[in-house]
């Protein structure tokens, strides 16, 4: 399990860290675009908040994964 805290002031705009990396939600309309590290993922849209950080909390970890496998590897 894992705690994200939100950083932000405003209800349209939710933001944190994960992993040490820096996420962002954004209400843009109906959807929600993300942000990994202050770069907007392009040609993805959420419908939610929640399915947005999802994602964004999967990327981080499948990326950590990898970089794990890397490390043990060389």
């Amino acid at each position: 399990m894992y705690v994200l805290c939100n950083d932000s002031l405003v209800p349209e705009f939710w933001s944190g860290k994960y992993h040490g990396r820096r996420i962002a939600v954004l209400q843009h309309g109906d959807g929600r675009l993300v942000y990994l590290d202050h770069v907007l993922q392009h040609n993805l849209v959420f419908a939610t908040a929640g399915h947005a950080r999802q994602w964004l909390i999967k990327r981080i970890d499948q990326q950590c994964a990898r970089d794990h496998q890397a490390a043990l590897a060389a």
